[in-house]
């Protein structure tokens, strides 16, 4: 394992940057607000990262105390990553950062990859109330647990369950929300989100 960096200023900024403060690190955070994931899973979802690097991010990042390491009763029979109590406390400044980053976001470059889970804390950030959302988008499907507590707050795929509300939008439509040009209800008036459900967000939502 490698050994510690800091900064070494006495300040929680500094601390803070010395746990969360290299490169992937708090990438590695938002693929894990899913829930528990597979090494091969996180690799996957994170494209760019070399094998050597993901290992030593999340060696660090357990020695730290914001990951987990488990293996799944057979048959899975896998390791699996999670975030502990203190990781899942990143989920404001991850937020804090994409509300930060949105200026900066501009256009889609050639180079660049998406996966349809991304647009998962924007819309999070976009959506009040609580509930079980379901989101489908050209690129895939994904679901929100909206004022989530503990646990996961989005993961891939359809819901668990039947939601409070399924969303069917445009991953342009989806890019502005994230962009902060559009709200959600916005979209809705607009026609560029269909919502669908009996529960309270989704009649929130139609009422909007």
């Amino acid at each position: 394992m490698s050994p510690r960096r800091s900064y070494d200023q006495y300040c929680s900024v500094a601390r803070a940057l010395d746990a969360v403060g290299d490169r992937w690190t708090l990438l590695i955070v938002r693929e894990l607000l899913a829930g528990p994931r597979r090494y091969t899973d996180l690799h996957a979802d994170l494209p760019g990262v070399s094998t050597d690097v993901l290992a030593s991010r999340l060696k660090d990042m357990e020695r730290d105390g914001m990951t987990a390491r488990r293996r799944l009763p057979p048959p899975g029979a896998a390791y699996v990553y999670e975030l502990t109590a203190r990781g899942r406390e990143l989920l404001p400044v991850l937020q804090a950062l994409g509300t930060w980053g949105q200026a900066g976001l501009g256009e889609r470059r050639p180079t660049d990859a998406v996966r349809a889970h991304w647009f998962a804390l924007p819309l999070l950030r976009a959506l009040e109330g609580e509930g079980l959302v379901e989101v489908r988008l050209e690129e895939g499907t994904f679901h929100l647990r909206v004022g989530a507590g503990d646990g996961p707050v989005y993961g891939d795929g359809p819901a668990p369950r039947d939601p409070d509300a399924r969303l069917v939008l445009d991953t342009g439509t989806c890019t502005a929300i994230g962009r902060g040009e559009s709200t959600v209800a916005a979209a809705v008036r607009a026609g560029r989100i269909e919502v669908t459900g009996d529960g309270t967000l989704a009649k929130a939502l139609r009422e909007a």
